[in-house]
């Protein structure tokens, strides 16, 4: 949901991830302490919200990931 350039609503991860607000809260800080997200805090009318993005660092972090991912795959065959 954090592609490149998006900034995701915290309420729309959390109903997509299906976790609770707790759960999410604590997810979103370890990645923003890694440097992988990014959180910004502000207001929609009255109502405080949050949103998350990912980072340039967690877009690289991400495409090791998966490339690990895929070389442990191969290697299963």
């Amino acid at each position: 949901m954090l592609r490149p350039g998006a900034e995701v609503e915290f309420r729309a991860l959390r109903e997509e991830l299906e976790l609770s607000d707790s759960s999410l809260s604590q997810h979103l800080t370890i990645l923003e302490e890694a440097g992988y997200v990014k959180i910004r805090k502000g207001a929609v009318g009255r109502r405080p919200r949050t949103w998350a993005s990912m980072t340039r660092a967690g877009r690289d972090a991400l495409a090791r990931y998966v490339e690990a991912i895929q070389h442990l795959a191969g290697q299963t065959r």
